[in-house]
């Protein structure tokens, strides 16, 4: 199944939905990074949250940074989405010891850790981009999400989330989605939508059934009628260049760059969200300091 979003909203115009398959996104940020299983699930949810939730802004232009620091194994967790949902990220110890709950169940709460905020920047093409952050609450990063949408944006709001790792240590299913209530939306709808969350469980058996991001959303609002909206095509994707990463270089000033020229070696940068490496030699570093 491509990766894809759907935002759809019910007919009664209380809820509004959105969903995603992110298997290739997840997959590609395991190649990558080369992420051990637990890191491989809590990078991959935490690109699966930034990914929907970058879609939902719907500014041209705009991103999206989703940036979670727990106090756990793992470090900083952080993801960037567009406004169509494309997004990057890294987790800073990627090769983390396996934490299990028990057999066969990663816990991603304990590598992520709860001693520390999710923060969310939302670049808006303003003068000044939105922050907003909150204290974490399991570190399962789904629950966070939730928190974070309730406290900061005063918004209630489900947020389900799913990385399914396999014995080949590959993503074999990801994705998630989030449902959220609109203005005056009734109370006894909370108790309807709470009973479908339970009713449908948990993200990854029904991806693992091949259900697609639409159906995910049937199933959890089984009873509610729905009306999709859009239907977009995400994946990972880095905007790295080679003019950005020469920006960078000039950056770090004279003094540094006049020692790599005196080395005489070729140095190499590595993108921190790709796998792409950049090569200047001490020839073009002596053409930058030249242009400073």
């Amino acid at each position: 199944m491509q990766d894809h979003i759907v935002r759809a909203i019910t007919k009664d115009g209380f809820l509004k939905a959105t969903a995603i398959c992110s298997t290739g996104i997840a997959e590609r940020a395991r190649q990558i990074h080369r992420t051990t299983a637990t890191a491989t699930a809590a990078l991959g949810r935490v690109l699966t949250a930034a990914s929907m939730m970058g879609n939902m802004q719907k500014v041209e232009n705009g991103t999206l940074t989703l940036q979670i620091k727990g106090g756990g194994p793992l470090g900083t967790l952080l993801a960037v989405s567009d406004a169509e949902g494309n997004v990057r990220g890294y987790v800073q110890n990627p090769g983390i010891t396996l934490l299990e709950k028990y057999a066969g169940k990663l816990d991603v709460g304990a590598a992520v850790g709860t001693d520390g905020m999710l923060t969310v920047i939302r670049d808006l093409q303003m003068k000044e981009p939105y922050v907003g952050s909150v204290a974490l609450v399991s570190g399962e990063i789904g629950d966070d999400v939730t928190a974070y949408f309730a406290q900061s944006e005063q918004t209630p709001t489900a947020c389900a989330l799913g990385v399914l790792v396999g014995r080949d240590q590959t993503v074999s299913v990801a994705g998630g989605y989030l449902i959220q209530l609109l203005p005056d939306a009734p109370d006894a709808l909370i108790d309807r939508l709470e009973a479908g969350i339970r009713a449908a469980g948990a993200v990854t058996p029904m991806l693992s059934e091949g259900l697609t991001p639409e159906a995910m959303l049937r199933r959890v609002l089984d009873g509610f009628e729905l009306e999709f909206l859009e239907n977009t095509p995400v994946s990972y994707r880095c905007y790295c260049s080679r003019e950005r990463v020469t920006s960078t270089l000039i950056a770090i000033g004279r003094k540094d760059l006049e020692e790599i020229v005196a080395e005489g070696k070729p140095i190499n940068l590595e993108c921190q969200f790709c796998d792409q490496v950049y090569t200047f030699t001490p020839e073009e570093i002596s053409d930058l300091l030249k242009k400073i």
